[in-house]
C-alpha cells in the first residue's frame, strides 16, 4: 500500500501548473486538501480543517505543504492528537516579512516547537517571501531537516518547476525514513 499524501496549497490554492497540482493528477494515493477560502485565509480555520481531514483518512499521512500551508502545519502540529507520518514544508513564508500577504490572518504567531514527527524543509535562496536565515530558524526549531536548492524563487509555478522530479525525490527520501 502507498503512504497517502495530503498536499496542502498555500494562499490561492495551487494553480494547474504548480508542482502540487501536477502530482496530484498523476499519483492516485495523493489528495489535495479543500480549505473554505483560499484567498482569505484564517489560520484557525485552515488548522481545523487540517484537523478534520487528517481524522478522517484511514492511514497517517505525509503532509506535503507549500508557503503558507507550511505555517498551518506548524500551528496544527502544536494543538492536535492525530498522528501523520511526516511533512514536507516548501518554501516557508514569513509572516513578519514585506511580502507577506496581508489577507492571511492568524498566522503571525506560529507556534516554534519541534514537531512530533520527521520532517524536512525546502528552501530556495531567493524566495521573495522568507529570507533564508528565517527559514533555517525554522527548520531549526521544528526538528526538520533543512534543504536549500539554490535560487529558485518561491517553488511555485513562477519557478517553472513543471512536475518538480527533485521535489518528488525529497518526498520519497523522506517516506522511506518514516516506515
Amino acid at each position: 500500500m502507498n503512504t497517502p499524501v495530503l498536499l496542502l496549497p498555500g494562499i490561492g490554492n495551487s494553480g494547474p501548473q504548480h508542482w502540487q497540482s501536477l502530482w496530484e493528477m498523476e499519483f492516485p494515493h495523493f489528495q489535495r486538501i479543500q480549505q473554505r477560502d483560499w484567498d482569505h485565509p484564517v489560520c484557525e480555520e485552515w488548522v481545523a480543517t487540517l484537523e478534520t481531514t487528517i481524522a478522517a483518512m484511514t492511514h497517517p499521512p505525509i503532509l506535503v505543504a507549500h508557503s503558507l500551508a507550511c505555517l498551518m502545519v506548524a500551528a496544527w502540529a502544536s494543538s492536535t492528537r492525530q498522528r501523520i507520518k511526516g511533512a514536507l514544508l516548501v518554501a516557508v513564508p514569513d509572516p513578519h516579512g514585506p511580502q507577506f500577504p496581508s489577507e492571511a490572518t492568524g498566522f503571525t504567531d506560529i507556534p516554534h516547537d519541534a514537531f512530533p514527527f520527521p520532517s524536512t524543509v525546502i528552501a530556495s535562496s531567493n524566495d521573495p517571501y522568507a529570507t533564508l536565515a528565517y527559514v533555517q530558524q525554522c527548520a531549526h526549531d521544528w526538528g526538520s531537516q533543512l534543504i536549500t536548492i539554490g535560487d529558485a524563487g518561491h517553488i511555485n509555478a513562477a519557478s517553472q518547476l513543471g512536475r518538480w522530479e527533485q521535489g518528488l525525490q525529497f518526498l520519497a527520501a523522506l517516506t522511506r525514513a518514516t516506515t
